[in-house]
């Protein structure tokens, strides 16, 4: 990883050696470690969050953070709460998602993708400490990184420090997907933007910068990747079996699914120097967009004797945040004009594009998250490994409405509770640099905690 480039700039509030001294001994590590492992517990693939947002959403409430729901739907709602707010102050916002990868749990559709014992595994939906390490993915990926904001929170709470700026505190469904594609489509397929993305719309937020919290290693990064998703249709002819005649050349035969060997290879060749054709970096971190694979569909296999006349390719590609999905478009038709076959087509079937904070604009968050980096860890911040800004992470939502964001947080696979411990006062002290201290009176006087009706 190398150094963040050197801008300069400072951030808001200066924290002083007392208050990192009180915020830290707030942190208490075995409860941030039961909180984990209590939310993370919680079966929450996406479509089914609902469980997880009731957990996070009464802790809030008990804890006094005035939670609120927004949801397109009762069943994937957002949750936010929030503190200070009651001076003069910046306002920043945590978030992080309640899916976590997993199998869809519809035999038919998994048994398709995954061996038997990957479905077998454990760390789909459960979490446990072993050895000193956390496992599950459900931790790792991202109620880990969302039980560290919340009990930063905390902390600032226990120790007694107002913040002057709002500190808003979300958790939100949909950030790993789905995406409607095809059949499977309309509001119960919707991922990404019935999130982060409704929650900026529609959950009552006005940050002045974002951190999404996930896993980095500690590292931080400004930039993030988007991806889209291409259907490539090759078309030919159905022929009834007892007829056909085998021509030498595969890409002659009538039926597409033959003609298949050619163009996946193509596409392979294709694929392997995409990432550096399309390599980006800046000041905020390195994107390397990939190529893959994904699906490939052709025929109806209880309605057989004629093969088929289409065969579809589903073919994900990465976007960086200079890149177009009609690049890519253009590359990929290029690519299959080369065959001497019937016919194809091919359509975006999901654009997401990628996005980055202006380097001046998110320099205050950057020197904030330095600050409280070097004190926690001993250590200068660096830039986070390129694979966490070669990807989807949720600070592209607010990038792309000019808010600044960033990626931070503790290590990705196996944290111990030192580091959830550590990233948690990183957090805290962060929103507090952020947010600046407010004067007691102030805080006294513009406080007052509403608990409301239970939305669920």
């Amino acid at each position: 990883m190398a150094d963040l480039l050197k801008i300069d700039a400072k951030a808001p509030y200066r924290v002083t050696d007392e208050e990192r001294a009180a915020i830290a001994a707030a942190i208490d590590e075995d409860e941030l470690c039961r909180l984990a492992l209590e939310l993370g517990n919680i079966p929450s693939p996406s479509r089914s969050e609902a469980a997880a947002s009731q957990y996070v959403f009464d802790w809030m409430q008990r804890e006094g953070f005035n939670p609120r729901t927004a949801g397109a739907t009762p069943e994937r709602q957002n949750v936010i709460g929030e503190y200070g707010g009651s001076a003069e102050g910046a306002n920043l916002l945590f978030t992080a998602h309640l899916d976590t990868e997993s199998p869809t749990y519809e035999p038919d559709l998994d048994n398709a993708k995954y061996r038997p014992e990957t479905l077998a595994n454990r760390e789909w939906l459960e979490c446990w400490l072993e050895d000193g390490k956390l496992f599950g993915y459900p931790i790792a990926n991202d109620r880990g990184p969302m039980s560290c904001f919340m009990i930063a929170a905390k902390a600032l709470r226990k120790a007694g420090i107002p913040l002057a700026g709002k500190l808003y505190l979300t958790a939100c469904p949909g950030e790993i997907g789905p995406e409607p594609i095809e059949d499977r489509k309309g509001i119960d397929y919707l991922g990404k933007d019935i999130g982060a993305h409704y929650l900026f719309h529609h959950g009552g937020v006005a940050p002045d910068y974002a951190i999404a919290a996930e896993g980095c290693d500690f590292g931080l990064t400004w930039i993030g990747c988007g991806y889209a998703v291409f259907r490539i249709r090759i078309f030919g002819q159905g022929v009834f079996t007892p007829i056909l005649d085998y021509p030498g050349d595969p890409l002659q035969h009538p039926n597409p699914i033959y003609r298949l060997g050619p163009i996946i290879e193509a596409l392979h060749d294709w694929g392997m120097t995409y990432p550096d054709r399309h390599r980006y970096e800046s000041a905020g971190g390195i994107s390397v967009p990939k190529t893959q694979i994904d699906s490939i569909k052709a025929g109806i296999p209880y309605s057989f004797g004629t093969g088929t006349e289409v065969v579809s390719i589903y073919l994900e590609a990465g976007l960086t945040p200079r890149q177009k999905a009609a690049d890519v478009q253009h590359e990929l038709a290029a690519l299959m004009r080369q065959f001497d076959i019937e016919g194809f087509d091919i359509e975006p079937m999901v654009v997401r594009h990628g996005f980055e904070a202006d380097a001046q604009d998110v320099a205050p968050l950057v020197a904030a998250v330095a600050d409280a980096t070097e004190f926690t860890l001993g250590e200068k911040l660096q830039r986070a490994n390129p694979v966490y800004s070669s990807m989807w992470r949720d600070q592209n939502v607010f990038n792309m409405h000019r808010i600044p964001a960033v990626t931070t947080g503790m290590p990705r696979w196996r944290p111990t509770p030192g580091d959830m411990a550590k990233s948690a006062l990183i957090y805290a002290l962060t929103a507090l640099s952020i947010c600046g201290r407010a004067p007691e009176e102030a805080s006294k006087a513009a406080y007052k905690p509403v608990y409301g009706d239970n939305p669920f």
